[in-house]
């Protein structure tokens, strides 16, 4: 069987989302290697580009470098709408993976481009999640109006149309029946893996254990910086002996609302960290990791914190609660009190600290790349 996995529009860095490229390049990796397992039994066709090769271009698979450009829209689109289909007829595709979500009009055209003999090719697409519908709802403006209303129509177009489709968590499988109904007997849940985190420690990190908290967030409205920063003051009025607070993610605090000016005397701001070893020493050596999103697919960073031995205080909302479970303390983003409290609990009970950072270690496991190689090679390779 011929599986094969387009990834001609992934450029680490270019457009909004990190999560596709990562997820795309574990599962292209973790497939080649048990292709690698199965000499001349199933065959893997990546299609990437010059960018992305070293990443994808990984033993078990044959990559095949498109030679346009992934950078320019116009091609892009031409890409996406017919050329991804003429690329899977020539390489006698029997089924291809779409990371993005997305379907090409040449599947829609399955007489022109689709037909193997009498055998047809089928299709699966990858839905992280359904953000751009939340944007167009919450914060209409953000994104321009017009390429949002572009991707939401494509991905409801694919959604309809796919054979199948892997989403990553039951609330982005909600999320896309609300959108599609009818779509539940297609859809396949298979929670994100998880890849080690391990760094090269070099002495000290970003402080003593003792004497900070650390978050994650970015200036998209969404990731709430804002109900970061103002949770961070409520804390600290709070807090007998409050800790410094280190923020991943923006440069400042000049686009939300004007803290204490004494509590934001305690913050320490990091727009880009560029040195992975560097971002794992400050999360690890923090008392507390706080994440308060208001809505994710899935949620890395908290999973992150678990392995890094940080215990987390974590949004209950959207797909957080069945990632994180029991292993943080879920609080609402918006009860600035509870958040607050949650801080002072985990940094002042040191017996909860201890459990929680227990629990986190054995919730990471649940999402091992072997066990998730096994459910993709299932779904694909069926």
């Amino acid at each position: 069987m011929n599986l094969v996995i387009d990834c001609f529009k992934l450029v680490k860095g270019a457009g909004k989302s990190i999560g596709i490229y990562n997820l795309a390049k574990s599962i292209v990796f973790h497939l080649g290697e048990r292709a690698g397992q199965r000499p001349g039994k199933d065959s893997i066709i990546v299609l990437g580009n010059s960018y992305n090769r070293e990443e994808f271009d990984v033993p078990g698979v044959t990559f095949v470098e498109v030679k346009g450009n992934p950078l320019n829209k116009v091609y892009c689109i031409l890409w996406e709408l017919v050329l991804v289909a003429e690329y899977a007829r020539r390489y006698a595709a029997d089924r291809i993976l779409f990371p993005r979500g997305y379907r090409p009009l040449g599947i829609l055209m399955r007489k022109f481009f689709w037909q193997k003999g009498k055998k047809r090719l089928r299709d699966t697409i990858l839905i992280h999640d359904l953000i751009p519908f939340y944007y167009h709802t919450h914060y209409p403006g953000v994104f321009n109006p017009v390429e949002n209303a572009y991707i939401m129509a494509r991905l409801k177009s694919s959604i309809k149309g796919a054979e199948r489709i892997i989403t990553i968590s039951k609330y982005s499988r909600q999320d896309i029946l609300e959108k599609v109904p009818g779509a539940g007997r297609r859809i396949r849940v298979i929670y994100n893996g998880f890849n080690d985190v391990t760094f090269q420690k070099n002495g000290s990190s970003a402080g003593d254990k003792s004497n900070y908290l650390v978050a994650m967030t970015s200036s998209l409205p969404h990731k709430n910086a804002k109900g970061i920063l103002k949770a961070y003051e409520a804390y600290y009025r709070q807090a007998s002996k409050p800790l410094d607070l280190v923020v991943i993610g923006i440069g400042d605090s000049s686009p939300y609302p004007q803290m204490d000016k004494e509590a934001a005397s305690h913050v320490t701001f990091h727009q880009y960290i560029g040195q992975f070893d560097r971002m794992c020493q400050i999360v690890s050596g923090a008392r507390a990791y706080l994440f308060l999103s208001y809505v994710e697919g899935f949620g890395f960073p908290p999973l992150e914190a678990m392995q890094l031995g940080v215990p987390v205080v974590c949004s209950n909302r959207s797909s957080l609660p069945e990632v994180v479970r029991e292993a943080g303390l879920l609080v609402e983003p918006d009860d600035l009190k509870a958040t607050a409290e949650a801080l002072i609990r985990i940094t002042e009970d040191k017996a909860l600290a201890q459990e929680l950072i227990q629990k986190g270690y054995k919730n990471i496991r649940r999402f091992s790349w072997e066990s998730r190689t096994d459910l993709y090679w299932k779904e694909l390779f069926r």
